[in-house]
């Protein structure tokens, strides 16, 4: 087992992203919406690309934000492998989404897959709202995706033992990946919970390799999002339950808010 180390364990993270993530079901969605936009879409938090390369190859443009540079290496190496016409439509930029200036307006911005919810405090969330508005053309519109919290997630102890993330799985390169995941820490008072996630890597020579990525996730509540959003100039036009546009209930594994710039 190799030790830790927080920037390789950031490497892993990027690395094995995708194959994280790849039950999503959240790219057929994003894409419908850069369709119907009338120009170009901004995604923040672009991670991988893992939704801005299809959006692109269903003929968008796309700008791509990112804070990462290890994220937004693995994404342009991900875009240098598409033909020309794809890689055209893409424009990525290293940036905070609390504070970022493109210099163009927007008819639509998208933060898939929680990125809105690495934002803890209050004034970052403002402070990317702000942002946000500043970019998006009038009437234009805002995706906010978050989760729906489940509330024994956010108290009981039991969800700080690992629980499978994504099975057991083969490499192109002959290695296996198993990810974890687990609660670290409550942080009720700050509305917030730090969560790892566990890469678990087999070699074919037997050898194994552990890499842990934490980070902290803030958690909202629906009429939370609701006067943030109000007090940042967006009218909401839309709240989804899940990304097959079902009304969102007290059920729903997720919080879409589709708004428009007032």
């Amino acid at each position: 087992m190799s030790e830790n180390n927080a920037s390789e364990d950031k490497e892993f993270a990027a690395e094995f992203y995708d194959i994280s993530y790849s039950g999503r079901k959240d790219i057929d969605f994003f894409v419908n919406y850069s369709l119907g936009a009338k120009g170009k879409t901004l995604e923040l938090g672009c991670g991988t690309g893992r939704v801005l390369i299809p959006t692109a190859m269903e003929g968008c443009e796309i700008t791509g934000l990112e804070i990462s540079p290890l994220m937004l290496r693995r994404c342009q190496e991900k875009v240098e492998q598409q033909p020309e016409q794809i890689r055209k439509l893409i424009t990525l930029i290293q940036g905070n989404m609390t504070e970022f200036n493109i210099g163009e307006k927007f008819p639509l911005v998208t933060t898939p897959f929680r990125s809105f919810q690495h934002l803890i405090s209050t004034e970052e969330q403002k402070a990317c709202l702000h942002c946000i508005n500043e970019h998006l053309e009038p009437g234009g519109l805002l995706i906010l995706d978050l989760f729906n919290p489940f509330l024994p997630r956010l108290y009981d102890t039991k969800y700080e033992i690992e629980e499978e993330l994504t099975p057991e799985s083969e490499l192109p390169d002959g290695r296996r990946l198993r990810c974890t995941t687990r609660t670290l820490a409550f942080h009720r008072d700050g509305q917030y919970n730090e969560v790892e996630i566990i890469y678990c890597l087999s070699y074919p020579d037997g050898r194994t390799e552990k890499r842990v990525h934490s980070f902290p996730l803030r958690y909202f509540f629906r009429y939370e999002v609701e006067h943030l959003l109000n007090l940042s100039g967006f009218r909401i036009k839309e709240l989804f339950g899940d990304f097959e546009c079902s009304r969102f209930c007290s059920d729903s594994p997720e919080m879409i808010f589709v708004a428009e710039k007032r």
